[in-house]
């Protein structure tokens, strides 16, 4: 066996601990049992998973009390359940993983604010959304009525306004960069807004990730695995690209199946195959148009 499959065989022993435990393992106790040095495990699991040890538990436990939140639980419940022991280090981290309260998560967006408009596109209608914070969702579907519905299932007891276009600068600055950034207008990209969703750490790792693959160009999710330095967790990125919200702003319709196939995605594969032939064609008309 080589010292790289043993130091694999390590981590993957390190995660099932981390995931079977309620309360978060100490890096003594884990690089013990892993036979590591802790600084070499904590760099060794980050370079594998995205993130150190203590985050991927915390993210496994958000995780869990998302679920217990949109199940109806009890705020308290959903908390111990989770392994937190205290509300207050829920509270410490869950603007940045929830995007609200988790009060208001649990609620279906309760107290949130959000304004959205729809527009169509060669793909079909687009829906933008946006919070007080950003960006909350970005969908592509065949109507008007459906996207909406999509929203309010997502967000049930939050204030929702549709607003008309040209009337609402962070809603109309998303349509125009997509539009820009896809060809569908040859009008100057402004500045995306800040985004304003659910997210694990490993997950903005994925989908930082994703925007960084060229228009037209496509990656497995093995392959995307290797790049951010955890081969082995090409399900876990799978996973990921799954749970995105922010269709076309976060491109994993660039992503493909090992075999090649395109797999499916979130707004339709028909959609996902159009849309990369468009980017395609884009691609190929700007080299020709450089080299002339």
């Amino acid at each position: 066996m080589t010292a790289r499959n043993a130091t694999d065989i390590a981590l993957e022993h390190v995660r099932s601990l981390i995931e079977c435990a309620d309360e978060a393992p100490t890096l003594q106790a884990l690089a013990h049992e892993a036979r590591l040095s802790p600084s070499h495990l904590q760099r060794a699991f980050r370079r594998r998973y995205g993130m150190s040890p203590a985050e991927y538990h915390r993210a496994r436990r958000f995780g869990q009390f998302k679920a217990a939140l949109r199940e109806g639980a009890a705020v308290t419940d959903a908390v111990y359940d989770a392994g937190f022991g205290s509300g207050s280090r829920v509270y410490e981290h869950s603007d940045r993983l929830l995007g609200m309260t988790p009060a208001s998560y649990r609620a279906g967006g309760a107290g949130a604010d959000i304004r959205y408009t729809t527009t169509g596109t060669p793909l079909g209608r687009l829906l933008v959304a946006t919070t007080t914070r950003g960006i909350c969702s970005v969908t592509l579907g065949d109507t008007d009525a459906e996207l909406e519905q999509r929203l309010a299932d997502e967000f049930p007891h939050a204030a929702r306004q549709r607003i008309d276009a040209g009337r609402e600068e962070w809603l109309d600055a998303v349509i125009a960069r997509i539009a820009s950034d896809l060809g569908w207008s040859d009008a100057r990209a402004p500045a995306l807004p800040p985004l304003d969703v659910a997210a694990t750490a490993f997950q903005w790792r994925v989908w930082e990730a994703l925007t960084r693959i060229p228009a037209g160009v496509t990656k497995s999710y093995g392959e995307l695995a290797a790049e951010l330095g955890m081969p082995g967790a090409a399900r876990a990125i799978g996973n990921a690209c799954g749970n995105n919200r922010l269709a076309l702003i976060v491109p994993c319709h660039r992503i493909i199946r090992e075999d090649g196939s395109l797999g499916g995605w979130r707004w339709g594969v028909e959609r996902k195959r159009a849309l990369l032939a468009s980017e395609r064609r884009d691609d190929a008309r700007r080299s020709r148009s450089v080299a002339a």
